[in-house]
């Protein structure tokens, strides 16, 4: 063991007085000395540190000291540091100095540092600093080194006493040094800034007698209470340098099927490009297809439609599918419709969201076949994804009004931009090689008669799926060695929201084609979206498929491996391909618009472009192969090593037929001749000879029952592979790198988490000192990775990764050193979650996504079967020059588990071991290979291979012999075991456990029907044999197994769990005592495959026999218990030190007991068990008639442990009597945690002025009820001059006023002054107060409920905004302190760049500014009082309401093998109810002499008697939200079924038609008898017309633990009391009345009512209003306000104060059985209940939904301008338009309105003068419209929707013959719509554009509108464009209103509207055509007319010339 010693002696010439504390740094890992005190000139340390090193110390490492002034306050102040470079020390092994110190600014000062340095290497020296020397060096108690990196664990659970220094070697970073000078430069330089690390660092050293309890802490004499829970590292620390960790897990998880249930609700759609189209929206999740109904002729359809998909199947197949919506308009039966868009995601990024979900979010439309197109509209819908046992958290559903902005919430994950392009992504694939044979050979030989020529058994393609698409390569015939160069191009928007692409390589055949292997490539890994980020590519790069094994067979049972489910068992082909993406410009013109996959053929790719072929060699030795199951047959068993498909005898290379001649090294399958043709000798140019992967078969020899081992003794075979790949080693160097910082930070943060789980002292140091070794970690990292930069084959991705990862890293170390000096007791916990998430980081930057040397596979062979394997990482065995680079487990011995191939190993068959290997590897290139053997555990011989040959002394062996052997006593002390698996029906086992070490087992007893066994037992293993040498085994023993089985009467034990664990080990040599021995008891936990079986409490010792034999080993005493025959039981030593304690029970009574073995139960009993002793309750004699215990509290005396962390657990158990004495167990509990019963006396010196000071921080809040945080307390300054500590409680500050509420106002002066206030409201008339107070007569209970829920709201958006801006500040903090820049000027920065997104925002807030124009949403709200609306149960907030009577369920029957334990609910048979109070004894005197103790009560006091009461139960139930749809059309018609008891009401009746939101609103009375009826059922039920009813979800409430609580839930107290109204008090019992009762029950003083509104209850003085109002008005005195005031704040009273229930309405989950552990809705209720022997309760609130109120929509459509004109005229060709217009509220069929037609208007005016009148139900409170109607023709009933209320006005132009045109559209929301322009003129397409910014106006409150709006249509491209202009008047009236004032529909009577003034042309020219023509000709043709008749003059002047001219001639010329 080499270690590297300093011995500080002394500092001096120390200037000025005081304590000097050093830190001595050695690779990173500090030492502190004990502090100085008050030292003047010298301080004087005297302490050596010692650190046990892996690798040899090198010339260039550093030693650095650190001399500080140590302040217990302050952090301490460096004085110098002293620095020196190792060299000659590492040479000459030790060195005496004396040398100055320097200061922070490299100068030295006058103070000298003395010390004196060894070295101790691997040779020589060993005897001089041997470890039992260490342990003695004088003062080294004070000088242990600091707590921060003494890894608790490889410190402590197995050390229980390796020395402190071993103990370390988890913790100790080991650093071999790459550049010698530029790392000496690195440390120098580093000097300077050590200072800034120390600056806010408290200290590790505290005082003395805590150093004191550390020095004995990590000596091993653990105190008690050291010893940790089991861990999940107890084994796992890596304390060896020779062994590494094995895996404890050891089921497969990922192939498993699994529950998903995905809710998706489309709500609405906007801005739909098309005109006037019928749109349909389809949500697809992989194949399946869900439709939403069809919105008739609009763009912005709204649907609120909810659709549920049921998926079982293995969670990454859930996550690869697609959602896919798009938005088709016009489907029918007929016809399928067009495409509008689409959108699509994978479910991965959904359920990666926070809960899973994205509520009310906007997804953005594109169009798939035209990608230059942009957005073609939103969709608004939620998706939840919820697997079983998520449970989603629903924002509140109540009234949905939030205004939408779309662009704001956008359906997108966070981080990814608004704007996607369209991109590219190409992936190439180019060839492939070692594929298997995918066909049987006896048709090839058929074939090979016929045609004579050998072909290739596989003809493959390769298959890329991505984004729901995929694409195919060519097939190619018959080739092992496919060659495609081809590239697969998909179109998809970048960044996609698809994370996967799918990779597969499938063999074509006639029948079906089979995938040969897949691999999956995660985008996530290769991209990266940052600033500094790179698009996504990979490659040229090959990647490795695994899958099934490579044999042939028709039917592969294991064919699912090659899809890609589950881990791969076998290399099946690598892929040589690369992915490439580039972001298109859509503008450019010769794109391809659509996104069909392409496939195009690409170049060739050079041989050189993936890397040097280099010649690698993997050598093994199997050391141990044990545990070998004994099903397997005891034919000779052999095991085979496989890497690709190297090594591989049986199914390995499948020879290329054609024989052409390849270039030397180009291919794998030249080699692989050489390893088949092993019978010729061949001889590389090395002389070695050809691989040997397998080990000679040899039998195996019986362990035990269940298992064999090979004898291997001492020859260990070897075997050795030669195989040839692309070196691409630094791809997995640096992935080793970050996993083993990953590794050490895991374990870190698991010792964290160990400390603060077993409340040790100081988590915060060891959280620190993780830090401290991440920061260092990374920092190595950094140094580390950028080498071999210009290697061969590095592609794009391997630079790209290695810039970010490096930038990763740096910063993570820089945050590391800043969080760690940010560590505070106080913090730990958050600054543990920052730094889990550094582990996640860590995790993801180290898997490498371009593969490079396949895995390495063992296999276990029998009788040429493959039977098991294991699969390990390449790259853990890698070998580097670099330490850190190598992979864990290269050159280290391994405990390798064998499982069964696929499906096999899931379930009972994948947790039995096939076989246990202690295995050997070492995988590096050939060329380093000379000390491949270094790792192995000393003391062999090699056995060569026969052969002789000239090389045989390189030749690697096939065999060692061991020739030093040490022979061992294992001592296994059982102690117990606690909370194991439930094996047998009774649900019990009968436990054993069988420990194995190396081939030996032994079994302890069988303790029957217990699942908590202390065995008690020490099983002694004699004559070990172990081989090696024994300084090294005494480091790194083998590990040691557990097995615990259930032992069954017939048949064979079934498996329970296994554990591992490291024995502690003592050689011959050294003493048997403290600090290390006797070694102390420790948890281990147990696993059953993944899933935690219990924990087992036990310890092991190793110890050497030597010369003189076993006499020298410690006595082990004789077997002391006559009666447990020769069983040794734990040594006094080891076993706990017990004490007295007194269990006291109380036994309340017994519910719900279901039958056993069809009988009832009827006189059960209970019997409670304590480690061994007990108690048994009195006998229930009937249990039907009363189910409670007569005898309330009985006691038993049990010794225990003192350490509470090993108190046995309690077994509480219930047995059923029957006739003759037989007993029946009914069901049973295990309490595995005592801890919170544990009684400890309260304090009494502590006054009441600790919760004085609390309310003073505003710690305890004032509420209206609920426990949401509204105004503070203000505590009158008076309040400490009063007597006593009586403490004043203000109610009269002003709390400040939110919009929703106004905050309850107790004072009587207040309320006058808001009489006031009204009268001058009603003066002043107009604006925006239009509204009064509403009267009170207008409130009712739903006026409180939305105000309530408004409130909730707020307060959920007030805490996300509060903890975004507090995670803001704590980023800006730590970037600010690694940048040195003060906050501030970052927040500066900050939020300039947050303005950017705040405009958006302010946008909004601008509206709700001017709420002067009426455009706030809601009048300011009147003074509504408020209850709480919890959005979950009332039991999670009030501790399931077990303040002193606890609840324990009774389990009987086997526990399901499912994942999760959670599902136990089905082995419920029954619950127990009672408590337990335990304490030590003699109990002190005080609380027995308090007056009214009642010894028979014990330290239950004051609970009240079981006798039975009978109850009024009252069940609000308020409405369901999210309902599972329960019938095929995707609705369900919901309603409730009540049980408690025997009573059962059914609501069948009232049951609400197709709802899945459905409001019931009822409250049901059921009187009950506690404690029979005490289990309340709620369910919700579908209705049929037909059949059963269906159960949709119920919830179950048990009432009794709420009647009894001291939170008094049984009527929620309300916030103000009033007697009359919506608000008036419920409870029979009037606050006054309930307050003396607390008074009395709790034994405080008071209450006294005061003068002046004041009351004192104890010391506190309330004061509040105490007048009332009757329903007359008239003013009564009255105490109730002080009362109620009191009980509200009941929380401040000392002693006994809690939190009483307010008036509540809770929200409870509804579950089915069917569907076990997901949600199928919720549903909102709450339950008051009523002792009957008290005054009757009033009647129920009336809580029946809001009847909608009918009003009227009066709409007059005046006239319309500027419509564009459609029509061309036959005759004139010019443009007109036959105006009408069409206007709907609820939806077109139901009651479209259509004006006349303005015919032929010419110029785009209309006049109409029509009146459209729509009557409507309104339901004010949620803004939607009410309709009912029946669906379809078939339907039973009418079903109700709400819409919101939008009016919809659309112009048309008439056609008489053809379809009419659709020319424009407004549709106007009536609750914010813009106001109309005045004029024509100034009413623009602005009003739509902008419509963010204008005011809007709501008609509800304006009640009559007029003006001009824009009729608007989108052109073809898509932009919006102005297709006319509306003069409307909408005016609103209430139904009663419309009666008195009726109006006619168009212009009838009554109240007609005169006729429009129309120009006479619009009548049509047949019809009169004279006034027609005269319109056409005069008006605009009359100029033309007038040239035509002048034309036509002149031509018929020219024509009658031309015709009478020739006679006129011949007339002139003859002269007639």
């Amino acid at each position: 063991m080499m270690a590297l010693m300093v011995h500080l002696k002394t500092v001096a010439h120390l200037r000025g007085k005081g304590d000097k504390i050093a830190k001595v740094t050695f690779r990173g890992l500090s030492f502190y000395s004990r502090v100085a005190e008050n030292c003047e000139e010298v301080a004087h340390f005297n302490e050596t540190f010692r650190w046990p090193i892996a690798s040899k110390l090198d010339g260039n490492e550093m030693l650095e000291i650190q001399v500080y002034n140590y302040s217990k306050v302050f952090s301490n102040r460096l004085i110098g540091t002293f620095c020196m470079v190792l060299q000659k020390v590492a040479e000459e092994g030790h060195l005496e100095l004396t040398d100055t110190l320097i200061d922070d600014n490299n100068t030295s000062i006058k103070t000298n540092v003395t010390i004196e340095i060894r070295y101790q290497p691997m040779d020589g020296m060993v005897g001089v600093w041997s470890d039992g020397d260490f342990l003695d060096v004088p003062d080294d108690r004070d000088g242990t080194f600091s707590f921060e990196t003494d890894s608790l664990l490889s410190g402590q659970s197995h050390g229980s006493g390796t020395s402190p220094g071993r103990s370390l070697h988890g913790s100790i970073p080991t650093f071999r040094k790459a550049g010698k000078g530029v790392f000496s430069a690195m440390k120098l330089g580093k000097i300077k800034s050590s200072r800034d690390d120390h600056k806010k660092d408290e200290p590790a050293v505290l005082d003395m007698e805590d150093l004191d309890k550390k020095a004995m802490r990590l000596a091993g004499m653990l105190e008690p209470d050291t010893i940790s829970l089991a861990s999940v590292t107890a084994v796992t620390t890596d304390v060896s340098n020779k062994r590494s960790k094995p895996d404890i897990k050891m089921e497969p998880s990922s192939g498993r099927p699994v529950d998903y249930q995905i809710s998706i609700t489309v709500i609405e759609a906007r801005q739909l490009i098309g005109l006037n189209m019928d749109p349909v929206v389809c949500v697809e999740i992989g194949d399946d297809k869900k439709y939403t109904s069809m919105k008739e002729s609009t763009n912005c359809p709204y649907y609120n439609e909810y659709f549920v998909f049921d998926f079982h199947v293995p969670p990454h197949v859930m996550f690869d599918k697609i959602i896919k919506l798009s938005v088709i308009h016009s489907k029918n039966l007929l016809r399928s419709g067009t495409l509008v868009g689409t959108f699509k995601m994978d479910v991965g990024t959904v359920y990666s969201q926070p809960e899973h979900q994205f509520y009310h979010k906007w997804a953005i439309l594109s169009d798939p076949d035209d990608i230059t197109a942009g957005c073609k509209g939103y969709i608004k819908c939620d998706i939840a994804v919820v697997g079983k046992g998520d449970n989603i958290k629903t924002p509140h559903k109540a009234n949905e009004t939030d205004e939408d902005d779309v662009e704001g919430n956008l359906l997108l994950p966070e981080g990814i931009p608004a704007e996607r392009q369209w991109a590219r992504f190409y992936v190439k694939i180019f060839r492939a090689e070692g594929l298997p044979k995918m066909n049987t050979s006896i048709m090839a030989n058929v074939k090979k008669a016929f045609i004579g020529e050998n072909r290739d058994l596989v003809d493959p393609y390769v298959q890329v799926h991505f984004a729901g698409q995929k694409g195919k390569t060519s097939v190619q015939k018959s080739s092992y060695e496919p060659i495609w160069n081809e590239q697969i191009i998909f179109t998809e928007l970048f960044p996609p929201l698809c994370k996967r692409i799918k990779v597969q390589i499938r063999d074509s055949d006639k029948v079906n084609d089979v995938a040969i292997g897949t691999h999956f490539i995660d985008l996530r890994k290769i991209s990266n979206d940052g600033d500094k980020g790179f698009l996504p590519t990979m490659g040229p790069a090959w990647v490795n498929m695994y899958g099934s094994t490579r044999q042939y067979t028709l039917m592969d049972e294991h064919q699912d491996l090659n899809d890609g489910l589950g881990e791969g068992v076998s290399f099946r082909a690598r892929l040589l391909l690369s992915v490439a993406v580039e972001i298109l410009d859509t503008t450019s013109p010769e794109i391809i618009s659509s996104t069909e996959v392409q496939v195009e053929s690409v170049s060739n790719i050079s041989e050189s472009a993936t890397g040097k072929i280099e010649e690698f060699f993997l050598f093994g030795s199997f050391l141990e192969a044990t545990m070998i199951d004994r099903k397997i047959g005891d034919k000779p068993i052999s095991f085979e090593i496989t890497i690709g498909n190297y090594g591989n005898q049986i199914d390995g290379v499948s020879k290329p037929s054609s024989k052409k001649k390849k270039k030397d090294g180009e291919n794998e399958e030249e080699e692989s001749e050489l390893i088949q043709n092993s019978s010729e000798d061949e001889a590389d140019e090395d002389g070695d000879l050809v691989s040997v992967s397998s080990t000679p078969p040899m039998k195996p020899v019986i362990t035990d029952r269940n298992y064999f081992h090979l004898p291997y003794f001492e020859k260990k075979p070897c075997i050795y592979i030669k195989s040839w790949w692309q070196d691409q080693r630094r791809r997995l160097y640096n992935s080793n790198m970050m996993d083993k910082i990953a590794d050490k930070l895991e374990e870190g943060l698991n010792d964290v988490q160990e400390i603060i789980k077993t409340e040790k002292a100081f988590p915060e140091r060891r959280l620190r000192g993780v830090l401290e070794e991440l920061s260092v970690g990374c920092s190595r990292f950094v140094c580390l990775a950028n080498k071999d930069v210009n290697q061969a084959g590095r592609t794009k991705l391997d630079r790209e990764r290695l810039k970010s990862c490096m930038r990763e890293m740096d910063s993570m170390g820089q945050q590391a050193k800043q969080i760690r000096t940010q560590v505070k007791k106080n913090t730990v916990r958050d600054k543990l979650k920052l730094v889990q998430n550094f582990l996640q980081k860590l995790r993801f930057l180290a898997d490498e996504p371009q593969h490079s040397i396949p895995d390495v596979f063992i296999w276990m062979m029998n009788n040429n079967k493959r039977i098991a394997y294991a699969r390990i990482p390449s790259k853990d065995i890698l070998y580097s020059i670099v330490d850190e680079e190598t992979g864990k487990d290269c050159g280290k011995v391994k405990a390798v588990f064998l499982k069964l191939p696929g499906k096999k190993g899931f379930g009972p068959a994948g947790w039995t071991v096939q076989a246990k290997l202690e295995l050997y590897l070492w995988l590096g290139l050939n060329k380093q290979r000379k000390d491949f053997l270094c790792g192995l555990p000393n003391g062999f011989e090699e056995i060569k291979a026969t052969k002789t040959g000239p090389g045989l002394h390189s030749m690697p062996p096939v065999g060692l012999v061991y020739d030093m052997k040490q022979v061992f006593q294992l001592r296994a002390h059982m102690y117990q075991a606690r909370s194991l698996f439930a094996a047998d029906s009774s649900g019990l086992s009968d436990p054993f456990a069988r420990v194995f070490f190396s081939t030996h087992s032994q079994v302890t007893e069988v303790l029957s029907e217990t699942l908590c066994p202390t065995w008690d037992q020490l099983l002694v293993f004699d004559d070990v044999e172990l081989f090696g040498e024994a300084s090294e085994l005494r480091d790194d023993p083998p590990i040691i197994v557990v097995e615990i089985y259930d032992q069954d009467t017939v048949g064979k034990a079934e498996f329970i769990g296994r554990t591992f664990a490291k024995p502690t080990i003592k050689m011959c040599d050294e003493h048997y005592g403290p600090p290390r021995f006797p070694p102390q008891l420790e948890y281990f936990q147990i696993y059953r495959g993944n899933c935690t079986a219990g924990e087992l409490l036990a310890a092991f010792e190793l110890l050497q026999i030597g010369q003189g034999g076993r006499v020298d080993l410690p006595p082990l005493e004789g077997p002391t218990d006559s009666e447990r025959g020769p069983i040794l039981p734990v040594p006094l030593g080891i076993r706990p030190v017990l004490s007295r304690y007194r269990i006291e029970v109380l036994f309340w009574g017994l519910r719900d007991l279901k039958r056993i073995n069809l009988a009832q139960v009827d006189r059960p009993r209970v019997d409670i068990e304590c480690a061994g002793r007990g108690v048994q309750s009195a006998l229930i004699q009937n249990y039907k008639k009363n189910p409670n215990f007569s005898t309330l509290v009985k006691w038993f005396e049990v010794d225990l442990p003192e350490n509470e962390l090993l108190h046995p657990p309690l077994n509480i158990r219930v047995v059923d009597c029957r006739a003759f004495g037989r007993y029946i167990l009914v069901g049973s509990h295990a309490v595995s945690s005592l801890r919170r019963f544990i009684y400890s006396a309260p304090d009494k010196t502590s006054n009441n002025w600790a919760t004085a000071a609390k309310l003073m921080n505003g710690y305890m809040v004032l509420t209206n009820g609920g426990p949401q945080p509204r105004s503070s307390p203000s505590l009158s300054p008076r309040s400490f001059s009063r007597p006593a500590g009586d403490i004043v409680v203000n109610m009269d500050g002003d709390p400040p006023v939110r919009k929703m509420d106004t905050v309850v106002k107790l004072d009587a002066i207040e309320e006058e002054s808001d009489k006031d206030k009204k009268k001058k409201k009603k003066k002043k008339k107009g604006g925006m107060e239009e509204e009064d107070e509403p009267d009170e007569s207008v409130l009712d209970w739903w006026s409180k409920y939305f105000a309530s829920i408004e409130t909730l709201k707020e307060i959920l958006r007030a805490q996300e905004a509060a903890q975004a801006e507090a995670e803001e500040r704590e980023d800006i903090e730590i970037a600010a302190e690694t940048a040195d820049v003060k906050p501030d000027e970052l927040l500066l920065k900050g939020s300039k760049t947050k303005e950017r997104g705040k405009e958006k925002k302010n946008s909004k807030d601008k509206r709700k500014g001017q709420a002067a124009d009426g455009s706030e949403r809601r009048p300011v709200k009147a003074k509504v009082d408020e209850l709480v609306v919890y959005n979950k149960e009332l039991e999670s907030e009030y501790g399931n309401f077990e303040d002193w009577l606890h609840t324990f369920n009774l389990y009987r029957g086997k526990a399901g093998d499912d994942d999760e334990h959670a599902l136990d609910d089905d082995r419920i048979v029954g619950r127990f109810k009672g408590s337990l109070c335990i304490y030590k004894l003699p109990v002190s005197e005080e609380i027995t002499r308090e007056a009214g103790f009642d010894p028979n009560m014990g330290m239950f006091q004051s609970i009240p008697h079981n006798d039975p009461v009978n109850v009024l139960v009252r069940v609000y139930v308020v409405r369901a939200t999210d309902l599972h749809p329960a019938d095929i059309n995707g609705k369900a018609d919901p309603y409730v079924v009540i049980k408690l008891g025997k009573s059962e009401v059914k609501d069948k009746e009232n049951y609400i038609s197709k709802q899945l939101n459905p409001v019931f609103g009822k409250s049901f009375d059921i009187e009950a008898t506690f404690p029979m009826e005490s289990m309340l059922t709620v369910s919700v039920y579908d209705w049929d017309l037909v059949g059963t009813d269906d159960l949709i979800g119920e919830t179950k409430i048990d009432l009794e633990n709420r009647f009894y609580s001291k939170f008094r839930a049984t009527c929620g107290i309300s916030s103000s009391y009033s007697v009359h109204g919506y608000n008036s008090w419920r409870d029979p019992m009037k606050p006054s009345q309930i307050l003396a009762k607390l008074c009395k029950d709790g034994k405080i003083d008071g209450p006294h009512y005061g003068p002046g509104g004041k009351v004192k209850v104890a010391n506190r003085i309330f004061t509040a209003p105490t007048e009332i109002e009757d329903e007359n008005g008239l003013k009564k005195q009255t105490e109730e306000h002080l009362a109620l005031t009191v009980l509200n704040h009941w929380e401040e009273i000392p002693r006994v104060g809690c939190k009483l229930v307010p008036e509540h309405v809770e929200t409870r989950p509804l579950l089915n059985a069917d569907k076990p552990g997901i949600e199928q809705g919720r549903i909102e209720m709450w339950v008051d209940m009523f002792p009957m022997d008290m005054p009757a309760p009033g009647p129920a609130i009336d809580i029946s939904p809001r009847k909608p109120k009918r009003y009227e929509l009066r709409v007059i459509i005046w006239n319309t301008d500027e419509v564009i004109l459609e029509d061309d005229d036959y005759f004139t060709g010019e443009k007109s338009s036959d105006i009408f217009v069409r206007g709907w509220l609820k939806g077109q069929q139901e009651d479209k309105q259509d004006t006349d037609v303005h015919y032929h208007s010419l110029t785009g005016e209309g006049n109409f003068n029509w009146r459209f009148v729509f009557p409507f139900d309104y339901l004010m409170a949620e803004e939607k419209i009410v309709i009912s109607k029946k669906e379809s023709m078939f339907s039973w009933d009418e079903t109700e929707y709400k819409i919101p209320p939008r009016l919809t006005l659309q112009v048309w132009d008439a056609d008489h013959f053809s379809a009419d045109d659709f020319l424009g559209a407004i549709e106007l929301d009536l609750n914010r719509f813009p106001r109309g322009a005045k004029t024509a003129k100034q009413c623009t397409l602005d009003m739509i554009r902008n419509e963010q910014d204008l005011p809007t106006i709501s008609i509800f409150k304006q009640k009559r509108v007029k003006g001009w709006w824009p009729f608007i249509a989108r052109n073809e491209n898509d932009e919006m464009e102005l297709t006319g202009k509306v003069e409307a008047e909408l005016h609103l009236v209430t139904a009663e209103e419309a009666e008195k004032s009726p109006v006619g529909l168009g212009r009838n009577e009554p109240d007609p509207l005169e006729k429009p003034n129309r120009p006479d042309t619009t009548f049509l020219w047949f019809l009169s055509p004279l006034k027609a023509i005269r319109y056409l000709v005069c008006n605009r043709y009359k100029w033309l007319i007038i040239k035509i008749v002048l034309g036509l003059l002149l031509l018929i002047m020219v024509g009658l010339f031309l015709y009478s001219m020739p006679g006129y001639l011949v007339k002139k010329l003859l002269g007639a």
